[in-house]
């Protein structure tokens, strides 16, 4: 016979001190008991969380929780924000005294996700782990194969190439990533369940970066993609996602934690010795490793540079050249851009102009947003430097991201275009200034 449903709990018996202390602590055996006490039997806690009776009772009796997909099952079938089992953001959660405070706790999870996932242990003192949350009542298959791994590659892929193209599409990331990320949940083989979560964290990863470049914060993406490639086993997911969340960090004016990003990603990928800045021997069997991992030593000298530690800078700018050598335009676009931004960071004017040069001209019209990006930059350099052309170059960069989704083009290389335009004395470069400000601050 199919079972009866049963009734919601009471609110007030969840919202009890010593049920939302164990809640809070995530100790589901715990609230278990509390319940049982309060006259909740087994098989309505199995059917409201969608359990088993036996399940109920090995947690009931000690047996830990700690999948996060179960986690949030259970906090749904309780009836219990998941903010209280600090399982996401974008719900309410208790205790939360400013958005200085808020953003520092995401960020300190960040880290220890990331630790996690590239040490394989659990580090003290860095924080709980917090994730977007996930959507809640549609309909999943009953089963997973391999056509659903697919599925969510092929949706990643073509949202990427729409915000490669026009810049933004954190909605459309967000949705995608929330709503496949609940397949996790479904029955299937543990080879399936790798891919898929394999899959997700690429999609979990684009989603934070899609964040991050319409304005938003995508940190919540990066933690979910980080835990997922680390259940997966994918050395690469794990770094990858460490890469894009350690440049948003340095974005968002934290560059010593965008190098925890950036070495932890190194040390997953076995180009570091964990607590060394000793080069390890690195995996050779996944053809997009030697990418990756110049791209985080590329990164690194961007935030040594920052940091004004220049010989630093230099030291990991060689080593990604000798990591790997870019086999197509956009490749080769990405790490001439990459290198241009760093050489400005150190005030070599000439060679960053050289470098952003050659981003511009490679990049062509197949990466439109990649363009944009490398064009700004390379007004900056011009007018910075007062050449002639400076103002042309200047006039035509801000039109093109005038027509771009991208917030963060329009944060992080449009204001420092204004800035350098500002500096130059010559009313046609105040007008410009004046007409670029506008535009920074222009929603979209």
């Amino acid at each position: 016979m199919p079972d009866i449903p049963v009734d919601p709990l009471d609110h007030a018996l969840l919202d009890r001190p010593d049920v939302r202390a164990a809640l809070a602590a995530r100790d589901v055996g715990a609230v278990y008991r509390l319940l049982g006490k309060a006259g909740v039997t087994q098989r309505q806690i199995a059917q409201l969380t969608h359990q088993s009776q036996s399940e109920v009772s090995a947690i009931r009796q000690g047996r830990q929780v700690r999948d996060v997909w179960v986690l949030e099952r259970i906090a749904d079938g309780l009836g219990v924000p998941r903010a209280w089992m600090h399982l996401g953001y974008g719900e309410e959660k208790p205790g939360a005294s400013s958005a200085q405070e808020d953003e520092e706790m995401k960020r300190r999870a960040l880290l220890a996700a990331t630790t996690t996932a590239a040490l394989g242990q659990v580090v003290a003192g860095l924080g709980e782990f917090a994730e977007v949350a996930l959507p809640r009542g549609e309909s999943l298959p009953s089963r997973l194969g391999m056509v659903h791994v697919h599925t969510v590659q092929a949706v990643t892929e073509r949202l990427h190439g729409v915000a490669r193209y026009y810049g933004g599409q954190a909605d459309l990331f967000g949705t995608a990533a929330k709503l496949y990320t609940r397949w996790m949940q479904v029955p299937a083989t543990e080879a399936v369940k790798a891919r898929l979560a394999a899959a997700l964290a690429e999609l979990h990863t684009e989603a934070g970066w899609c964040c991050h470049d319409s304005g938003l914060d995508g940190t919540g993406h990066f933690t979910r993609a980080v835990r997922l490639a680390a259940t997966a086993g994918d050395a690469y997911g794990i770094a990858n996602a460490a890469w894009y969340a350690g440049v948003t960090l340095i974005h968002k004016g934290h560059p010593n934690d965008a190098l925890k990003e950036f070495q932890l990603g190194q040390i997953r990928l076995g180009g570091l010795a964990p607590g060394t800045s000793t080069p390890a021997t690195r995996r050779t069997d996944d053809p997009r490793i030697p990418p990756l991992a110049a791209r985080l030593s590329r990164q690194s000298a961007r935030t040594y540079a920052l940091l004004n530690r220049p010989d630093q800078a230099q030291r990991y700018l060689t080593k990604a050249h000798n990591e790997w050598a870019p086999q197509d335009a956009v490749e080769r676009a990405g790490r001439d851009f990459e290198t241009a931004v760093i050489q400005l960071d150190l005030h070599r004017l000439d060679t960053a102009e050289q470098f952003a040069a050659s981003a511009v001209h490679t990049y062509g019209e197949g990466y439109r947003l990649g363009r944009v990006w490398a064009e700004l930059l390379l007004a900056e350099v011009h007018v910075r430097a007062g050449e002639p052309r400076g103002l042309t170059l200047a006039h035509h960069a801000i039109e093109e991201v005038s027509t771009s989704q991208s917030v963060a083009a329009r944060q992080q290389r449009l204001m420092p275009l204004v800035a350098a335009l500002q500096a130059r004395p010559s009313s046609d470069n105040q007008e410009l200034a004046r007409i670029a400000h506008k535009i920074t601050t222009t929603r979209i």
